[in-house]
């Protein structure tokens, strides 16, 4: 099946098994090696990537389904030359460790940091109808489907409120 992707704002052509997880096309078909691909059954969070803003784990999930849809990765976030405020915080905080679920944090936390923004509450928010604030507890809830085996989550934490501007100083 042919399909074309909007990836990190390029449309790429694919000629594609219509039943190719959307982390298959990214990694093996456009060489987009940043995402990750973990347990493939999307419960590690490595596989983390943005589609139209929102985060998704793209291994639980078919190429053919987002045709259309704008789709952004690791690589599309930032550069070394040029990294998004998170990776530069990541690197800052020492916000990773053997580095494999990395990508998948940070597109989550940036997409995360999106739905703070815009008020969206979670499991942990005391009062629906107020802003979010960006708590510890807000952080470990909106991200607990990220799992990083290292335990690097102090400064995974560290490098989210450097960048979202935590009301909660208390670690």
């Amino acid at each position: 099946m042919t399909l074309t992707l909007t990836v990190n704002g390029q449309d790429r052509a694919l000629d594609l098994d219509p039943r190719t997880s959307l982390l298959d096309a990214l990694r093996d078909h456009l060489d987009l090696t940043g995402t990750k691909k973990g347990c493939d059954h999307g419960q590690c969070g490595a596989c983390t990537i943005l589609v139209n803003g929102r985060r998704i784990n793209s291994c639980l999930t078919l190429a053919v389904m987002h045709e259309g849809d704008d789709i952004t990765t690791i690589e599309g976030l930032g550069t070394p030359e040029a990294m998004s405020p998170l990776q530069a915080a990541f690197v800052t905080h020492d916000g990773y460790q053997c580095g494999y679920c990395t990508p998948g944090q940070i597109c989550s936390a940036t997409a995360m940091l999106g739905e703070i923004e815009a008020g969206w509450p979670s499991h942990v928010s005391e009062d629906l109808l107020a802003d979010p604030e960006l708590t510890e507890a807000e952080i470990s809830e909106r991200m607990s489907g990220n799992i990083c085996r290292c335990s690097a989550y102090p400064n995974i934490v560290d490098a989210i409120r450097q960048v979202g501007g935590s009301r909660d100083e208390a670690v």
